[in-house]
């Protein structure tokens, strides 16, 4: 069958800079969700002029009336007061000479003249490496704005930035848990064990057919909360399944295949299937008839040797998506390295930098994920496992400790659905420790993947939970 993701203020405790190259949400209660509105921080500066407006309030950058300065056509900015204006903070690590900045449940980790800096400990690669200059310590603002969900916006003429910086503010949408027969099943077990997730297989009444590929992550350290060959083992033989993973784009221990199967006998994901590095041999292009963003998704090669899917996705937090679960699965999940990073880019290159606008990056992984539904048809199904629900992804080597309790296992035929119902469930735990995974999805505007996904026809934020718990 052929088928085809910033100093070292070396402060000069007296003024931060930071340097920069301008070239250029669900609550699940009853039946009610909620979903949240954009509200705005909107910092202003401006080059030679040693104030800033924080929403139209003028104040002082700082007490030595530091300005932002173009030097070498770049514009430094003081980051100090941007962060710090946003209830995040500044440290700096004089033995290794590292600038942390910390906003939200976000860090970002940078080194003096490394291009490479850290963003919750997965690395990515900069274009100007940080440095000190005249006591200022400058760092690439680009990468810091995005990787904390602002926005940043130069004007030539005035030479004034404008840094934007979302909040969420509660609103009330439609139901999402229905009754109705129209709306797709998604079974739920709160018991999370090897036979129960073999149980929630069997309530999908699936037949796989060939050759079976079961699609989870192999985790970027021992440390992280991938799935472990103890709870799927059962599940993974059952359906005689081959586990399938694609390389990384970002670095890590999984960047190239030779060190990713070693990553996967370390985790002993081999004592239980046979594990495929799908990239291994290149791409392959699948279309996406759903596209708006994208028109093809560029998947590992050997996805054409398989002919039944089982998506089987450890639902987290997540970096830059907000949370991983079904959909990042089959979309980030099945691409390959070069396709990781055209569906981070919002489809504008398949080399570099896996940074990209917020966005066009979540509507993309709604697109990706179609894509491979429609490629197998009816010979696939999603599970996720709701348990050691930390707010970082496998893919972090040094996760946050979760804060809540694990849930339970759901699956469906629905990504989104499913997808949708897990967000809801967390939402149903904010004032028994999900509040900073809550944090994390908002402050990525992580619904929006689900929103486009709905509105493109891939599948239903409307679901009827069926619990198979006696």
């Amino acid at each position: 069958m052929t088928k085809n993701v910033k100093s070292a203020i070396a402060f000069a405790v007296a003024a931060l800079m930071i340097c920069v190259v301008f070239v250029g949400l669900v609550s699940h209660k009853n039946s009610q969700t909620e979903v949240f509105a954009e509200e705005k921080t909107i910092l202003t500066l401006q080059i030679d002029n040693p104030k800033m407006t924080v929403n139209s309030t003028e104040t002082d950058i700082d007490e030595n009336g530091t300005a932002p300065v173009i030097v070498n056509d770049r514009t430094l900015v003081p980051i100090r007061a941007i962060i710090e204006a946003v209830d995040g903070k500044v440290g700096w690590e004089a033995d290794t000479k590292t600038a942390v900045l910390n906003y939200k449940n976000d860090e970002i980790r940078l080194v003096i003249d490394s291009v490479t800096a850290y963003l919750n400990g997965n690395a990515s690669e900069l274009d100007t490496a940080p440095a000190i200059i005249n006591d200022r310590t400058m760092l690439p603002i680009r990468f810091i704005a995005e990787s904390f969900g602002f926005d940043v916006d130069w004007n030539g003429e005035t030479r004034i930035i404008t840094i934007t910086v979302p909040k969420a503010e509660r609103k009330s949408t439609a139901a999402t848990q229905t009754e109705t027969a129209d709306a797709p099943v998604v079974y739920m077990t709160s018991e999370i064990s090897p036979e129960s997730l073999v149980e929630i297989y069997d309530a999908l009444g699936f037949t796989p057919e060939g050759k079976v590929a079961v699609k989870m992550s192999t985790g970027e350290s021992a440390r992280t909360n991938y799935l472990r060959p103890e709870l799927i083992g059962d599940l993974v033989k059952k359906v005689d399944g081959t586990i399938v993973e694609c390389n990384t784009a970002y670095g890590g221990s999984r960047a190239q295949t030779a060190a990713h199967k070693e990553a996967v006998k370390e985790r002993g994901l081999d004592k239980i299937a046979d594990v495929d590095i799908m990239d291994e041999d290149g791409s392959m292009s699948i279309p996406i008839a759903k596209g708006e963003v994208i028109k093809e998704d560029f998947v590992g090669a050997h996805l054409s040797n398989y002919d039944t899917l089982i998506s089987l996705a450890h639902f987290k937090g997540h970096a830059m998506g907000g949370f991983g679960g079904a959909i990042k699965n089959m979309s980030i999940g099945v691409a390959s390295s070069e396709g990781k990073v055209w569906i981070h880019s919002g489809g504008t290159r398949k080399t570099g930098s896996i940074m990209g606008e917020q966005n066009p990056f979540l509507e993309c992984m709604a697109e990706a994920s179609s894509g491979v539904s429609d490629y197998f048809g009816d010979k696939i199904i999603y599970i996720n496992v709701m348990n050691r629900l930390s707010v970082d992804c496998d893919c972090d080597a040094n996760p946050a400790e979760p804060e809540m309790g694990d849930i339970g296992i759901l699956a469906s035929y629905d990504p989104v659905a499913l997808d949708q119902a897990c967000v809801d469930l967390v939402y149903a735990e904010r004032d028994n420790g999900a509040r900073t995974l809550i944090n994390r999805i908002e402050s990525r505007n992580g619904i929006h993947t689900l929103e486009h996904a709905a509105e493109i026809g891939y599948g239903s934020r409307q679901y009827n939970l069926v619990s198979i718990d006696s």
